[in-house]
């Protein structure tokens, strides 16, 4: 085929393809109409081509392959094809009109080559559709396999919500919601057909605690917060009134001044205090400035919902914080305290707090003293408060400190009684007897109560004249009685040193005479140690053989169990060592023969020279004589 007519073939297929749109406008037709003819008048040109007189040919009309048009016609056809055509793409929203309605059917016109049809079940959130009204389709499949045009309203209206949901959100605006029900943690909202969660804190600026009163009300809700991957949406009513909210905080703060007194409702009630709604903005009265008295939660005294006044103590216009009081509406009670109350006086009261350092006495309401623990007994020996007293117990103390202007006072129990110490030479003297219970020990020595506030104690050293304690646990145990003797007496330092080996006579004594130094004994060897070995001789008594000292007669040493003769060659009483020896036993018999040997030796020396010089004198004597001298 030659260009031309490919060209002029290629009109016609478009020029029909445009016509096929649906256009009601008389002059729309006429356009078309033009050029249909113009199109046909040229077909007819190109078949007589071979004929044509080439002096009059329309060589514009060749190149183009149509006939000149006028602008005019163009920009008319243009403009009515752009309000008239739909572009009918699969997955495209437009906006359709219903032009009949069924039983169970909707035709909808989108200005396409045919209509599509919606089930009425897409529209039942708009009872109240009639022919004509405009409705949001997503045009599902352009055309199936009969031809028809399918389309869908509620696809539409999903995707025109997430549309407008993401825009409320970006743009803060304000929305409409349908509180559909409740659930765990807040309730759901329908927000342009999205099911939306609205937290329970983001519903009101005060707390709710009937969530039901919301079920199937209309609200404006602002979009606080996407999931796009989840597509879960949050949505809040208390954001919209918090700004309001704010603006009329700063107003009324600037309208506070301290002292202040004003009527406020419980919002809400904590264990370290109570919220107040002050008509627009809240303040907090810490538990501390709800009475003058202690208090162990707030509830005590204070109700939700209850009306009454506060005092204001201090605010914050930047953190927009008000601080109140309610204590603060009466007098102090210790000014209102009796004005002859002094040191010395005898009170009543009730325990109310009991710590590890004492208890707190309330005297009065609002006015408390503290009994330390060490003013609870006579008794050095320090306890808890627990000990003593309960909280509630009803009790007397003497007032031991008294400061109205710091509003302090100390109090003591013991003082009530007499202090045992008072007497302490009369019933305690230096060598008396008595019996106490063992209440604690330390690692010098054990502690001993003879009675309520008289404590003594007794050195490690003077619990056993015998046994080696390393511990006093070693010797008793606590709470058991046990007999003592006073040893010293400190009546200023208020001191008693007591001993309990001091009742019974020190065995050591006899044992110094009976193993006295280079004394024999006979014994068995009753252990083999690492440096030497032991003997028993009684309970009190184990003496110890040094190794050296363990060798026998014939180079051996000594075994256990051998029965043997032992040297006492150390004994100390104070320390209770008795240290034997063995071999001293056979080498100071050695060095007794030895020395018997050497003297009978020295005497025979002796004697010998003797004989010798006396035989001398008497030959000296008859040799004088026979020389006749």
């Amino acid at each position: 085929m030659p260009k031309k007519a490919e060209k002029k073939e290629s009109t016609l297929e478009t020029t029909n393809e445009q016509v096929d749109v649906k256009v009601t406008n008389e002059e729309t037709t006429e356009i078309v109409t033009e050029i249909q003819e113009e199109t046909i008048s040229t077909e007819k040109a190109e078949s007589t081509e071979e004929n044509v007189d080439l002096s009059k040919f329309d060589w514009h009309n060749y190149e183009e392959g149509i006939d000149q048009v006028d602008d005019k016609q163009i920009k008319e056809f243009e403009k009515l094809v752009e309000e008239n055509f739909v572009e009918t793409l699969t997955n495209n929203v437009v906006e359709g009109t219903v032009v009949h309605m069924t039983e169970r059917e909707a035709i909808i016109d989108i200005n396409a080559k045919s209509e599509g049809v919606i089930s009425l079940n897409e529209f039942r959130y708009n009872p109240n559709l009639s022919v004509g009204d405009k409705v949001e389709v997503l045009i599902d499949i352009r055309e199936d396999a009969t031809g028809q045009l399918i389309l869908s309203h509620r696809k539409a209206r999903v995707i025109k919500a997430w549309e407008r949901v993401n825009n409320a959100h970006d743009t803060g605006e304000i929305v409409n919601g349908f509180v559909k029900c409740r659930t765990k943690g807040g309730m759901i909202v329908d927000v342009f057909g999205i099911e939306a969660f609205l937290p329970g804190s983001q519903i009101d600026v005060k707390p709710i605690r009937d969530y039901d009163q919301y079920v199937n009300k209309t609200m404006e809700f602002k979009v606080v917060k996407i999931n796009h991957e989840f597509k879960n949406v949050v949505v809040s009513h208390k954001a919209l009134i918090e700004a309001d909210i704010e603006l009329q905080k700063k107003e009324i703060i600037k309208q506070l001044e301290k002292g202040q007194i004003l009527e406020g409702v419980v919002k809400n009630i904590t264990s370290y205090g109570v919220f107040m709604d002050l008509g627009g903005v809240d303040g907090l009265i810490h538990i501390t400035d709800l009475s003058w008295s202690r208090i162990n939660h707030p509830n005590e005294l204070v109700e939700l919902d209850e009306q009454i006044k506060v005092v204001i103590l201090d605010f914050d216009e930047d953190k927009s914080r008000i601080q109140l009081g309610l204590k603060q509406l009466s007098k102090h009670p210790w000014e209102a305290l009796a004005d002859d109350v002094k040191v010395g006086d005898v009170v009543k009261g009730k325990v109310v707090v009991i710590a590890d350092y004492g208890a707190f006495v309330e005297i009065s309401e609002g006015v408390e003293g503290l009994i330390h623990v060490s003013e609870m007994s006579w008794s050095t020996h320090l306890r808890s408060a627990q000990d003593f007293f309960n909280v509630g117990d009803q009790i007397e103390a003497k007032i031991l400190t008294f400061d109205r202007e710091e509003r302090k006072m100390s109090l003591g129990v013991k003082q009530l009684t007499p202090d045992p110490w008072t007497d302490i030479t009369k019933k305690y003297p230096v060598d008396s007897k008595h019996k106490g219970i063992v209440r604690n020990f330390t690692n010098f020595g054990v502690f001993v109560e003879l009675e309520e506030g008289v404590d003594g104690l007794i050195y490690i050293s003077d619990l056993s004249w015998t046994k080696k304690i390393k511990h006093p646990r070693e010797f008793c145990n606590t709470g058991e009685n046990i007999e003592v003797v006073v040893l010293e007496l400190d009546v200023d330092n208020r001191k008693l040193s007591l001993g309990h080996k001091q009742l019974s006579e020190n065995p050591w004594n006899k044992y110094e005479s009976e193993f006295s130094l280079d004394s024999i004994h006979n014994s068995e060897v009753t252990e083999i140690v690492p440096k030497g070995a032991t003997v028993q001789f009684n309970e009190d008594v184990i003496a110890f053989i040094p190794s050296r000292h363990m060798i026998k007669d014939d180079g051996s040493k000594l075994q256990k169990g051998e029965v043997v003769d032992l040297k006492v060659i150390e004994f100390n009483k104070d320390t209770k060592r008795v240290v034997l020896s063995h071999t001293q036993t056979f080498r100071d018999v050695e060095e007794m023969n030895k020395k018997v040997m050497t003297k009978k030796m020295k005497e025979d020396k002796e004697s010998s020279k003797n004989t010798l010089g006396d035989a001398n004198e008497q030959l000296q004597e008859l040799k004088n004589k026979m020389d006749g001298k």
